[in-house]
């Protein structure tokens, strides 16, 4: 069984190696962050636009079967 200082001691050396851990990820430059921003920006928008497109020809399909809006 664990007794409290073991339980203490297991906790402070679990966050002495996240620490440790923490300090070896290389880290982004602030230009890498903007490009990758942006690269998600565009294809997000690319994403709506094919979606859109998508919906409104399923919708025309679905309005010339049913005979609704004609």
């Amino acid at each position: 069984m664990h007794t409290k200082a073991m339980q203490k001691t297991d906790v402070m050396q679990f966050f002495r190696e996240v620490r440790q851990e923490a300090a070896k990820v290389t880290w982004p430059t602030r230009k890498e962050t903007m490009i990758s921003t942006g690269m998600v920006l565009v294809m997000v928008i690319l994403a709506a636009i094919f979606f859109f497109v998508i919906d409104e020809v399923i919708a025309i399909g679905v309005r010339f079967l049913l005979g609704v809006g004609i």
